[in-house]
C-alpha cells in the first residue's frame, strides 16, 4: 500500500508490504429432512489477522416451496452487493457504502429470525435482527432492527438479464455500552482493501435514536458484460438524552453509490443466481489442462465509489466523517471451479472538512488524504 501523511499528519497502519487471512472459514452442516444446522467459525474476519470469531450459527426450515426461514447467528442479505456470495465478489471487498450500511442492523453473524423467498424472475427476503456475535460481550446491551430487500428480472433472455431491487435496513434501537448514558454509533471503512486497521473514513453520531438506510439496485447482463449500480441514503434520528447538547439534536444524512462493470474473457460469462437474487462468478466448462487447451475462466472488472460521511457542515451540528472516492480494477482467474487467483488496484482520495475541529480524535486524515494500493489473493472454496 502507498500512502503519504500531510504535515501534522500520523501515518496510520499503511505498511508497504503486508498480508492478511480474509475469510477463512469452515462451514459444518448437519441436515435432517426439511431441517438444516449450521456453524461456521471464521478465522480471518477482520484486517488483521490472529483472532477466531463465528461466522453463522442458525437453523433452518427449507420445508415450503423455494423458501428458507432462518433463526440463530445469520448473515440477512441486504443490497445487491451483500447478496453475492464473497466467493463470486468482481472485487476482494465490496464497495464501502455497502458494507456501512450493511452493518446498520446485518452483516456477518447477527442474531437474526427471518425468512426469503425466491422465483426465477424475483426474489424477497425479510429479518428481525439484534445484535451482532461478540457485541454482549464487549460490554453493550441489545440492538434491535430489521432488513428488507425485494429484487427481480423484469426482462430475462439467453443473453440479456435486467436486474432491479430495493434494500431497506434499521436499527430501531441501537446498542449502548453499559458505562455510558448516551446511545451512538460509528460508521467507518477501509479504503476497500482489508489490509490496514487505520479506517481514514469515519464518523461517529450521538443521541442516536434510529438509523435507517434505502436505496436502488440496478443490474444489467449483455452476454458477457455485467453493469450494476447501487444508491443508498443513510438516515440518524436524534434520541431524547437531555445531556445533549442542541448539536445533537438535528437528524444526520450520509450517502454513498457504486458503479461496476465486469467482462468474461474467456470461460463460461457470469449469470443470474435466483437464489441470491444477485449476479454469480463465471463458470468452468473445462478445469485448467494446457495440454489440452484448457485455461479455466478469466475475467476483469472496474469500479468506481463515492461514500460521504459529512452531514449538515454549515451548521452547529456539523458532522465531517469525510468523503472517500475509490476507483478500482480486478484480475481474477478461475483455474476450476474450486480455486481462484485475485488481483485488484484501488486509487483512494479521501477529501476531509477540517476534521479536527469537529470532535473526532482521529489524526489520519486532518487534510485529506490519497493512496494506491495492489493487492493479491488465493482462494479457495468446496
Amino acid at each position: 500500500m502507498g500512502m503519504s501523511p500531510r504535515r501534522g499528519e500520523s501515518k496510520g497502519d499503511y505498511e508497504g508490504l503486508t498480508e492478511n487471512a480474509r475469510r477463512l472459514r469452515i462451514p459444518i452442516s448437519f441436515r435432517y429432512k426439511n431441517w438444516i444446522a449450521n456453524i461456521t467459525p471464521d478465522f480471518g474476519s477482520s484486517n488483521a489477522d490472529g483472532s477466531a470469531t463465528l461466522y453463522e450459527a442458525n437453523l433452518n426450515y427449507a420445508g415450503f416451496h423455494n423458501t428458507v426461514i432462518t433463526a440463530g447467528y445469520f448473515q440477512p442479505r441486504v443490497t445487491e452487493e451483500d447478496s453475492e456470495s464473497s466467493n463470486e465478489f468482481e472485487m476482494m471487498e465490496r464497495p464501502a457504502i455497502t458494507d456501512i450500511v450493511r452493518n446498520i442492523a446485518a452483516g456477518d453473524a447477527r442474531m437474526s429470525v427471518g425468512a426469503l423467498h425466491y422465483g426465477k424472475r424475483w426474489w424477497i427476503a425479510g429479518y428481525l435482527t439484534g445484535q451482532s456475535y461478540g457485541k454482549r460481550a464487549a460490554g453493550y446491551d441489545s440492538q434491535t432492527g430489521g432488513t428488507f430487500r425485494v429484487a427481480g428480472r423484469p426482462y430475462v433472455s439467453k443473453d440479456i438479464d435486467v436486474h432491479v431491487g430495493v434494500s431497506a435496513i434499521s436499527a430501531f434501537k441501537v446498542a449502548q455500552a453499559t458505562a455510558s448514558d448516551d446511545r451512538s454509533a460509528t460508521f467507518a471503512e477501509q479504503p476497500e482493501v482489508d489490509l490496514t486497521t487505520t479506517k481514514l473514513l469515519s464518523a461517529t453520531v450521538g443521541n442516536v435514536g434510529s438509523i435507517w438506510s434505502a436505496g436502488p439496485e440496478l443490474g444489467f447482463r449483455w452476454k458477457r458484460l455485467v453493469l450494476k449500480g447501487e444508491y443508498y441514503n443513510i438516515g440518524v434520528t436524534r434520541g431524547n438524552n437531555s445531556s445533549g447538547s442542541a448539536a445533537e439534536q438535528g437528524t444526520v444524512n450520509f450517502t454513498g453509490y457504486y458503479g461496476a462493470a465486469n467482462y468474461t474473457i474467456f470461460g463460461k460469462p457470469r449469470s443470474y443466481n435466483i437464489k441470491e437474487g444477485a449476479f454469480a462468478a463465471p463458470g468452468v466448462d473445462h478445469a485448467f489442462d494446457p495440454a489440452h487447451g484448457y485455461w479455466g475462466a478469466l475475467e476483469v472488472s472496474a469500479r468506481y465509489s463515492v461514500t460521504d460521511l459529512n452531514s449538515n457542515l454549515n451548521s452547529a451540528n456539523a458532522i465531517r466523517g469525510g468523503q472517500q472516492t475509490v476507483w478500482s480494477a480486478g484480475l481474477n482467474w478461475y483455474p476450476n471451479r474450486h480455486f481462484r487467483f485475485m488481483l485488484d488496484f484501488n486509487h483512494f482520495i479521501v477529501s476531509d472538512d477540517n476534521k479536527a475541529s469537529s470532535g473526532s480524535t482521529s489524526l489520519y486524515d486532518i487534510m485529506g488524504r490519497h493512496g494506491n494500493s495492489v493487492a493479491g489473493r488465493i482462494q479457495a472454496a468446496f
